[in-house]
């Protein structure tokens, strides 16, 4: 049994995300795997993600790991990671695709004509370093209250039961950029990609014990 899983559906930055792991946790067993019964047997299991939700839905579904992610977000430690927190969510207005439903709410995109305090417009994707303003949950721990993360994004969650939102990031309205529920965490942002404030976030996670 691999101690964390991190989950390769073709679609993630897996790459960094191993070396950021392996740098916080350098006696662990790390497995990047595509392989469903390693997923469902490791202790701890991270979901990366990257590019459009409608193409990650269909490479997961693919390699036939929807068994395996559901199990793991319900019942082990789990850390959803950009499209990896996306996807947990009931639907997307990107391809207007369903995702997992293991948790309630949507998937929106910000609006193209976002513009700044003084009317300068913003970009999207949002790209780039950001505050990130965080509630009290043990993957906090040592994390400064908004202490600059790194995002690459088009979309954001809307979560419907607003008790699962652990963090939000200003673009330039607040959104929802981390949740959490039981033995599930998931973040907007790129730890592995944040520099200090994004290793400590991953330590915390090997450390964690949900209840």
């Amino acid at each position: 049994m691999v101690d964390i899983a991190v989950v390769d559906y073709g679609m993630g930055n897996l790459r960094s995300v191993e070396q950021a792991l392996r740098k916080v946790a350098p006696g662990l067993e790390i497995a990047v795997t595509d392989d469903p019964g390693v997923v469902a047997a490791a202790g701890r299991v991270v979901f990366p993600g990257q590019g459009a939700m409608p193409d990650c839905m269909r490479e997961m579904d693919s390699r036939g790991l929807r068994g395996a992610v559901l199990d793991a977000a319900r019942n082990k430690p789990f850390l959803g990671i950009c499209i990896g927190l996306q996807m947990l969510f009931e639907h997307s207005a990107e391809g207007n695709v369903p995702g997992l439903g293991v948790l309630p709410g949507e998937v929106a995109r910000f609006a193209p004509d976002l513009k700044d305090a003084l009317g300068n417009r913003l970009k999207v994707p949002h790209m780039g370093w950001n505050q990130v303003h965080h509630g009290d949950h043990a993957l906090w721990d040592g994390i400064a209250q908004d202490a600059r993360f790194y995002f690459v994004h088009s979309y954001y969650v809307l979560p419907r039961d607003m008790v699962l939102a652990q963090a939000t990031s200003d673009y330039p309205q607040p959104f929802v950029c981390a949740v959490a529920k039981d033995n599930l965490f998931a973040v907007q942002f790129h730890p592995e990609k944040s520099a200090a404030a994004g290793l400590t976030l991953l330590q915390n996670f090997i450390n964690w014990n949900p209840v």
